[in-house]
């Protein structure tokens, strides 16, 4: 191992070395878990969870804390915490305090990790032999991804990233295994876009967007993907194929034909991982992606609403029986997983990393699992009505403004592969003023005066005046690269597990009143970006946006 756990302590005269060591360092770390939960939520992840100093939210809108007077549809960005997730974790930090009370904080750590693991799978009815490998993020589980594909392949593979212009930020970076950040989760700079030492290769970028329109899928997806891996390929590299389900405007990509078309002429050369960061896909097409010998990636922060940033690997079990055999470790990697993360049968790779927990990781991850588990404990009928009712009314309120003009939505989908997600879950959406793109720096100013209570800045009627203090969170901005027009700022209106739960009811009756109260609540927040554009409001801004 690359580095020594900090903060060790002497311990009895005698313990040997390595035994003071690890008692003191087990000392430290129980210390950490009486840090206040809100600090804790918010730790051992990258600078994208840290707090504002002054609004106290990090760079996404949202605090450590619950704030249920925000409406939250920005599911494809963050949410905040809720109550009830908000609870899990502090119950669950309770809980391991006590168990150290019998344990070494590792083992009992570690011990909590497996349960969640299994807890995840069950949500997610999958197979016990599929393995969890738990990370602070959807981006630190792309290195994951690419660190596995290098061991299955044999080789350092090339990665072709399918909708690189609508996957997160930190994707350009890690599909060549560079730094995405300054700093990783574990807390040791680094220097972005360096490489990560061992680990660099090379990466092929696969837009989505058309590049006629702008802001239209392209047609000619599954040849340009086809192409980049007989090119690939033709040139002796192995392949990590990394692909949509789906992308920030919920896009997926490439087709089933397609992928079948690779498995048919490559499938020892080509690896395939599946960004499902979003979440917004059936337990039946995770399980087929699985059993097709794909990796998986997801986060419990998007679709199911757990508080950002909670990140998994998903990897069937054709794969884990060659993995735990790794000999050669880039040594960069170290820096960006620790013991715990890794499935406990894994013994010979976990062997080679440190004894790290990292609290927020799992803390965030406690929450989300509350989220998970209380969406699917609702009945599948009501999920897939709530959705389906949810979009329509989205999409006709979109359509109705004159001050919005709709983006394309999710295309292939089917009824019968995609369950609830048959319908689209994510609205994207531009700005117009006068029948013409509002400028993306007034796109973003309008997202950041939505999170906040413009009461005080509209002079108008005391209608107009409660539309404008009422705070809420829609997915941020998505930068849209047009020809010849300049790019455009997209924003996103996103239905969410949350919402799911919050409607339903055993009484259709009131559920059916739940759904209702939901789009009221959407149809304000349509008309406090028209008060906004019509008034000229801008916030000056901190929130990144999305790219």
């Amino acid at each position: 191992m690359r580095r020594e756990p900090s903060g060790m302590s002497a311990g009895a005269s005698s313990l040997s070395d390595t035994e003071r060591a690890f008692d003191g360092a087990s000392r430290y770390r129980l210390r950490d878990l009486f840090t206040p939960l809100d600090t804790l939520l918010v730790s051992g992840g990258d600078p994208r969870l840290a707090l504002d100093a002054g609004d106290r939210v990090n760079a996404y809108g949202c605090a450590a804390a619950p704030e249920p007077e925000i409406w939250n549809f920005a599911s494809s960005t963050a949410s905040t915490i809720s109550q009830f997730a908000y609870d899990r974790a502090a119950l669950a930090r309770e809980e391991l305090v006590h168990r150290c009370l019998f344990d070494e904080v590792e083992i009992a750590f570690d011990a909590r990790c497996e349960d969640m693991r299994e807890e995840l799978r069950g949500h997610l009815q999958l197979s016990p032999r599929v393995d969890v490998i738990f990370s602070p993020s959807g981006t630190d589980s792309q290195l994951h991804a690419l660190f596995l594909a290098r061991a299955v392949l044999g080789a350092p593979p090339v990665t072709i990233v399918v909708g690189a212009d609508q996957t997160g930020s930190g994707t350009v970076h890690t599909a060549r295994g560079h730094h995405f950040s300054s700093m990783t989760a574990s807390g040791f700079a680094v220097r972005k876009d360096g490489a990560v030492a061992g680990l660099a290769g090379d990466s092929i970028a696969v837009p989505l967007l058309d590049a006629v329109s702008g802001i239209a899928m392209r047609t000619d997806t599954d040849a340009e993907v086809m192409r980049a891996v007989e090119n690939s390929l033709a040139q002796g590299r192995c392949v990590l194929l990394h692909i949509m389900d789906s992308s920030k405007l919920g896009w997926r990509a490439p087709s089933a034909a397609c992928l079948d078309e690779i498995a048919r002429r490559w499938s020892r050369k080509v690896q395939v991982v599946v960004d499902a960061c979003q979440a917004r896909l059936s337990r039946r097409r995770l399980r087929s992606y699985l059993d097709l010998g794909y990796m998986i990636l997801m986060t419990g922060s998007k679709f199911f609403g757990g508080p950002a940033f909670s990140g998994a690997l998903l990897v069937p079990k054709g794969l884990s029986r060659s993995l735990d055999r790794i000999e050669g470790i880039a040594p960069g990697f170290f820096d960006y997983a620790g013991r715990s993360d890794w499935p406990m049968a894994w013994t010979a790779l976990r062997s080679r990393f440190e004894r790290r927990p990292n609290f927020g990781q799992w803390l965030r991850w406690e929450a989300a699992l509350a989220e998970i588990g209380s969406y699917y404990a609702v009945p599948g009928a009501f999920r897939v009505k709530a959705l389906a009712e949810l979009a329509a009314g989205i999409d006709s309120m979109i359509a109705l403004s004159p001050s919005l003009q709709p983006v394309p939505t999710a295309t292939g989908k089917t009824a019968a592969d995609d369950e609830e997600f048959a319908h689209a879950t994510i609205f994207p959406f531009t700005l117009l003023r006068d029948g013409k793109p509002v400028p993306i720096a007034e796109t973003g100013a309008v997202h950041r005066a939505l999170a906040r209570d413009m009461n005080e800045e509209i002079n108008g009627s005391a209608a107009d005046r409660q539309v404008a203090a009422q705070r809420c969170l829609i997915g941020q901005p998505v930068r849209l690269e047009r020809p010849d027009e300049g790019p455009q700022a997209v924003l996103r209106l996103c239905a969410g597990a949350r919402l799911v739960t919050e409607a339903w009811s055993p009484d259709p009756v009131q559920a059916q009143r739940n759904v209702q109260h939901i789009l009221d609540r959407i149809a304000h927040v349509l008309v406090k970006i028209e008060l906004l554009l019509d008034r000229g409001m801008a916030v000056p801004g901190k929130f990144v946006l999305e790219a």
